[in-house]
């Protein structure tokens, strides 16, 4: 895992797919940079996510945690890591622990859609304050903006959803689609940051 050390300017998560790999993920990333809401024509607090599935379901993570979006460099293997860890990977010259939220959080991977490439996947890179971590998702995240009264904090279903409360800011509900928002900064236990930073 990459360390944080001094802080240098980095890529906007819009800039993050390399000339020459699949543009989309850039583009979705980017729209919400790009067009932010308009305080004078939208009085009420809206949020930014960036929206991928894990297993059957939408899950979300605020465009704030997100440093970047880009397809998935080659990943080598670590020693003594938790199997949610699926290596390092050099982007942009860090090297950086890449992690499987399925795996993770014990969802069962669904079959892709016919015309999905099943060799392609992206990483969200996420810059926290002591290091940065990349998930992976397999299919290209989209960008989501939203009013933040469409955020339920408490649903009454929470304890239905098979992940621990503590990882999960709350529910957005946006027409007929439920999507899960994470805290990513809360992903990690303090005992595996230390065990990710020691290799």
């Amino acid at each position: 895992m990459k360390e944080k050390t001094t802080k240098k300017e980095a890529p906007s998560a819009g800039a993050a797919v390399e000339s020459g790999t699949d543009k989309t993920a850039e583009t979705a990333v980017a729209s919400a940079k790009d067009n932010p809401a308009k305080p004078e024509a939208v009085k009420e607090e809206m949020i930014h996510l960036i929206v991928f599935k894990l297993g059957a379901e939408e899950y979300g993570i605020k465009i704030d945690q997100v440093k970047e979006v880009t397809v998935t460099p080659n990943v080598t293997r670590m020693p003594r890591t938790p199997d949610f860890i699926k290596g390092v990977a050099n982007i942009r010259g860090d090297i950086i622990a890449i992690m499987d939220l399925e795996e993770r959080f014990g969802i069962r991977p669904v079959p892709l859609a016919g015309d999905l490439n099943p060799h392609i996947t992206y990483t969200l890179v996420i810059e926290a304050k002591e290091y940065s971590i990349g998930v992976i998702v397999r299919e290209v995240p989209q960008s989501l903006n939203l009013s933040m009264t469409k955020i339920d904090k408490t649903p009454s279903f929470l304890q239905d959803i098979n992940i621990h409360e503590n990882y999960i800011e709350g529910i957005a509900k946006v027409n007929n689609r439920l999507i899960i928002v994470l805290d990513m900064y809360k992903i990690l236990t303090q005992d595996e940051i230390r065990e990710l930073k020691s290799n």
